[in-house]
C-alpha cells in the first residue's frame, strides 16, 4: 500500500470511527460505516441494534440502505465501504447483494466475521448469482478501532 492510499484509506475511516462514537454513546456497539462513491461519502450508518432493538441495524446495512435511498441505485459496484469492525456474516451478504467493490476495515471480528470466520461469504466464489467477491483491505486504523471499546 502506498503512503497515498494509506492517508486516502485513515481519511474515511476517520470518519467511521466518529460515527462509532456516537453508537456506543447511545449504548450501541460502537461500529460506523460509510460508502464512498468517486472519493466522496455518498452515505453513512450507525450501529443501532440495541436501541431500535432490531438487530438489522447494523452499521454496514445502514450506509447501505442510505446509497440505495440515495442514489437510487441497487447495484453499488462503482463504491467502496469503510467500516470499523469486520462487517459480520449478515451484513456480507447484504454487501455481496448491492456488489460493493471493496471493503476497508478496521478490525477483524473473526467468529461472526464475514471473511474471516468459517462462514466467509465477502469471499465466496460458489454462488453464481453474485459478482466476484470485493477487494478486501484490513487494519486501517486498527489501534483506533480497537480502542473503541475501552
Amino acid at each position: 500500500m502506498t503512503i497515498q492510499e494509506k492517508q486516502y484509506y485513515e481519511k474515511f475511516m476517520h470518519q467511521c470511527i466518529a460515527l462509532a462514537k456516537i453508537a456506543k454513546n447511545r449504548g450501541d456497539s460502537p461500529v460506523g460505516s460509510i460508502i464512498v462513491n468517486q472519493h466522496t461519502i455518498i452515505a453513512e450508518g450507525i450501529e443501532a441494534g440495541k436501541t431500535k432493538k432490531d438487530i438489522t441495524f447494523h452499521a454496514e446495512i445502514e450506509a447501505i440502505r442510505n446509497a440505495v435511498k440515495k442514489t437510487g441505485k441497487t447495484d453499488l459496484s462503482d463504491c467502496i465501504m469503510f467500516t470499523t469492525h469486520e462487517p459480520c456474516i449478515m451484513c456480507s451478504y447484504v454487501i455481496r447483494h448491492y456488489k460493493i467493490k471493496s471493503v476497508i476495515v478496521g478490525i477483524t471480528t473473526q467468529e461472526i466475521g464475514g471473511y474471516s470466520s468459517a462462514l466467509p461469504l465477502l469471499l465466496d466464489t460458489t454462488i453464481t448469482k453474485w459478482t466476484k467477491p470485493p477487494t478486501i483491505i484490513t487494519g486501517i486504523l486498527e489501534q483506533e478501532c480497537k480502542n473503541l471499546h475501552q
